[in-house]
């Protein structure tokens, strides 16, 4: 019985060690995606440019008074509906990019990965 009684903390040792040489208990549980706001407001995306990390999302509402659309420059990877006034759209960010409106072009702005 001594022996079960011993091994036991041993076990629950070993697994504690196992968890924080890889990680899990130091960072603790894993960090949640953060939901970042840009408002399209007078005819430009507020902020203009926003930093966030990888996987994080990006809550695009339009506030302005006509209808806009938030799409990816380079290549059009990803465009969002036609939002209209009070209409949001979320973007889950994988990698940086430049934006603009479709309808309005010099509407511009910048995702940037940390």
């Amino acid at each position: 019985m001594s022996i079960r009684k011993n091994l036991k903390p041993a076990l629950l040792l070993v697994v504690t060690l196992l968890l924080f040489y890889t990680g899990k208990v130091v960072s603790g549980a894993e960090k949640a995606p953060v939901t970042h706001t840009v408002e399209i407001v007078q005819m430009k995306f507020k902020p203009a440019q926003i930093t966030v990390k990888n996987g994080d999302k990006i809550l695009f509402i339009n506030r302005d008074m006509v209808v806009h659309n938030v799409t990816e420059a380079s290549g059009k990877s990803w465009k969002s509906p036609d939002l209209a006034t009070g209409k949001s759209w979320r973007l889950t960010v994988t990698k940086s990019a430049s934006y603009y409106c479709t309808f309005h072009p010099v509407m511009k702005g910048k995702i940037m990965l940390k």
